[in-house]
């Protein structure tokens, strides 16, 4: 937890902050002083929301939408508001089933996210920072899919073609810089990562880049999470100075939840996509490792990382997972999978379903009336004393995989313009200005400059961390011959990581202040078609999913 900072120390760094040229807070919103929010933060209990800053203090919020401006001159505040009923919190299906009725096509869909994302970030009351960038093909790429729905293509109900997503910025995409949310990446163009390629293959529209913790929250230590230096401080629509976003994909939690586009994909390697989705009330896929490519994707750790979709519902998370999928063979950890890897939307019954509730947790009211829930109808509980091994050098782990990967990704995959080689020239090039650059400092880099693994060390390590893990979740499902271990938020997405094991977390209700609360059910390697079946009938069951109040 990041601790709170003394008064006079937060003064100096503002006052410091402020007598630099900071276009962000100057131009944008008009005249916006974040010190008055930062004060209001700094009274909270909760540390974790000290922020010392909100706005990026190296990119101006503006040029978010600036280059598409005249492409909305033919959309008007009217045809947004007429629009609202067609496209807010509604579904993959439904937007599909608007399109084909004739009341909505893929470029006006496109132009009210565009709006919205304007509209909303420009507010001083309301802006979440929850988008990097937009890109600037994406109107142009929705009118060639109208064509070719009007010339006779055919678009099943459940199908991504013309939906508009955003895509965590850690993940290269064509035309527009891949960040991870840091300065030293900001003119990284790349090409396209292997999933954003499917998703372009699969008739997606790229809306754009959600911001993130920066370089996946691998960076500094006690910092806030949903920071970056070029997006700055992602917030939390279900209580936009009071709750945390969770991380690394803040953005993408962040965004969806607010509506800025219909699903976004996210990173994970522990947690990163489980904690966003519960803490911004999503449902968030973890996949197992191997499922999806990571070939184009900023790395943390060849071992663990993974992309997933985040979206409102279940079917919507499965639609965007199988417009990203297919065999990679540039990926090592992807097993000899085909294009045609597919998760289905079935209607399967709980009855003989074997769910593992971990006892510490019924003490929580919303974890016991989803397991009450889960009992009502069919499935059988079984009680599990849960005690996950302790996770020692965890994060010497995952500094010596970022040193290694990150290496390998700068020398294959970053952009032309890009210097940098290795964790130590990203280290150089923040202290070179690290109130702009760093302004948390630069803990875990420094951690990760003082490794020396050897390959052969590295991979002790990765088995001492690995092996427990995987062990003792095999011997929980095993004791109880469990079909999935219904957990809470992200806890156990560490243990769940190093084993392997995908995660599914679905909205399941509120706290009494508002902050939302999700599910998350657990199970063995590949088995992502269990959790959907089971994610499925808990969705309709709780139907505990609501929308951010604020943001309507």
């Amino acid at each position: 937890m990041m601790k709170s900072m003394p008064f006079k120390a937060l003064a100096a760094f503002l006052s410091l902050c402020f007598s630099l040229p900071l276009a962000a807070a100057e131009n944008f919103p008009p005249n916006y002083d974040e010190r008055a929010d930062i004060a209001q933060l700094a009274q909270l209990e909760n540390d974790s929301m000290h922020y010392q800053l909100l706005q990026s203090r190296v990119r101006d919020k503006q040029a978010l939408w600036q280059p598409l401006e005249a492409q909305l001159a033919d959309f008007s505040q009217t045809d947004y508001e007429a629009l609202k009923p067609l496209v807010l919190d509604k579904s993959i299906a439904d937007l599909q089933a608007a399109v084909s009725g004739g009341q909505l096509n893929y470029t006006r869909l496109t132009q009210f996210y565009i709006y919205r994302i304007r509209e909303v970030e420009s507010d001083r009351a309301r802006f979440l920072n929850g988008v990097i960038a937009l890109n600037p093909d994406a109107l142009s790429r929705a009118r060639e899919l109208d064509a070719q729905r009007e010339a006779g293509r055919a678009v099943s109900p459940n199908s991504i073609f013309g939906i508009p997503v955003l895509l965590k910025d850690n993940i290269g995409v064509q035309g527009m810089p891949t960040t991870a949310g840091a300065v030293a990446l900001a003119d990284n163009y790349t090409e396209n990562a292997f999933i954003a390629q499917q998703l372009h293959s699969s008739g997606a529209i790229i809306l754009g880049k959600a911001n993130l913790s920066e370089w996946a929250y691998f960076f500094c230590d006690g910092c806030p999470s949903g920071y970056s230096a070029i997006g700055g401080q992602t917030l939390n629509p279900y209580g936009r100075l009071v709750f945390g976003t969770g991380g690394s994909s803040a953005g993408s939690g962040s965004a969806i939840a607010a509506n800025f586009a219909a699903a976004a994909v996210g990173s994970e390697t522990s947690g990163s996509i489980l904690s966003p989705s519960s803490a911004n009330s999503l449902v968030g896929l973890k996949p197992t490792t191997g499922s999806l490519s990571r070939t184009g994707i900023v790395p943390i750790s060849a071992t663990l990382d993974t992309a997933g979709p985040m979206a409102k519902s279940v079917a919507d998370a499965v639609a965007l997972f199988n417009g990203m999928t297919g065999y990679d063979g540039a990926d090592l950890a992807m097993p000899l999978l085909t294009d045609d890897l597919q998760l289905e939307i079935r209607q399967i019954s709980l009855a003989g379903k074997r769910l593992g509730a971990i006892n510490s947790y019924l003490e929580d009211p919303i974890y016991s009336s989803s397991i009450d829930a889960l009992k009502s109808a069919g499935a059988e509980i079984v009680a599990v004393d849960f005690a996950a091994p302790a996770l020692n050098n965890f994060d010497e782990f995952l500094g010596a995989e970022m040193v290694r990967d990150l290496a390998l990704y700068l020398k294959s995959h970053a952009g032309p313009a890009v210097s940098l080689d290795s964790i130590k020239s990203v280290q150089s090039f923040n202290n070179a200005d690290t109130i702009t650059r760093a302004p948390y400092g630069q803990a875990l880099v420094d951690m990760m400059v003082d490794l020396d693994y050897s390959a052969d060390q590295l991979e002790s390590l990765r088995m001492a961390l690995q092996d427990p893990a995987a062990d003792y979740l095999d011997s929980v499902f095993a004791a109880g011959s469990l079909d999935a271990l219904v957990s809470l938020n992200n806890r156990n997405a560490g243990v769940a990581a190093l084993a392997n094991y995908p995660a599914l977390t679905i909205p399941a209700g509120y706290e009494d202040n508002g902050r939302p609360i999700g599910i998350t059910f657990i199970a063995p390697s590949f088995q992502e078609q269990d959790l959907i079946d089971i994610g499925v009938q808990f969705e309709q069951l709780t139907n505990a999913r609501k929308a951010p109040a604020d943001y309507q």
